[in-house]
């Protein structure tokens, strides 16, 4: 008899636990992951290039009025005049040659200052900016039976995302 009742007993137990296991469905344990999209961002970084160039340039004219060859002009055409004029005869010749020298003493060394330069080298500097690509995450289109969704993950996924209490675990398992 006490068989009997053990028997009976369990077979009651495990009669309830099948139905109330039929009762209840069976929630799934992983999300079925359709489709994945990495989300990125621009990154700008400037940074400064230099490089030595070679430049030619005026040097800076000391006699802008041209002065000193105004004068040294004048003095040689008032000579030149003078031996041409017979000495100290003829102030006329003296004159027109002293303005004559002095006309051409200004444009040569005009011309002579426009021709003075320099060639010097220096550092020409510009900025560049350097423009790359980051992963800030993973837009996930999932599924949950029939129910569809999508979440912004920190890492991708794979095929599945377990299930927990029927809520996703989004954090990333160890490797």
């Amino acid at each position: 008899m006490l068989t009997g009742v053990v028997l009976g007993s369990s077979l009651a137990v495990a009669g309830a636990g099948i139905g109330a296991y039929q009762m209840f469905p069976n929630e799934p344990e992983f999300a079925e992951v359709l489709a994945v999209n990495a989300v990125t961002e621009r990154v700008e970084t400037p940074r400064e290039v230099c490089k030595d160039v070679t430049v030619t340039r005026q040097k800076a004219v000391k006699d802008q009025h041209q002065v000193v060859g105004t004068a040294v002009g004048a003095i040689a055409g008032g000579l030149l005049g003078n031996a041409l004029g017979g000495g100290g005869r003829n102030t006329g010749l003296k004159v027109a040659g002293a303005v004559a020298g002095g006309y051409a003493g200004n444009k040569a060394q005009e011309h002579i200052q426009r021709n003075n330069t320099e060639t010097v080298v220096e550092s020409q500097c510009e900025t560049v900016v350097d423009v790359t690509e980051r992963t800030i995450g993973y837009d996930v289109d999932y599924r949950i039976g029939e129910e569809p969704g999508r979440v912004r993950m920190d890492h991708q996924p794979g095929a599945t995302i377990p299930l927990r209490d029927g809520q996703l675990v989004l954090a990333a398992t160890p490797s």
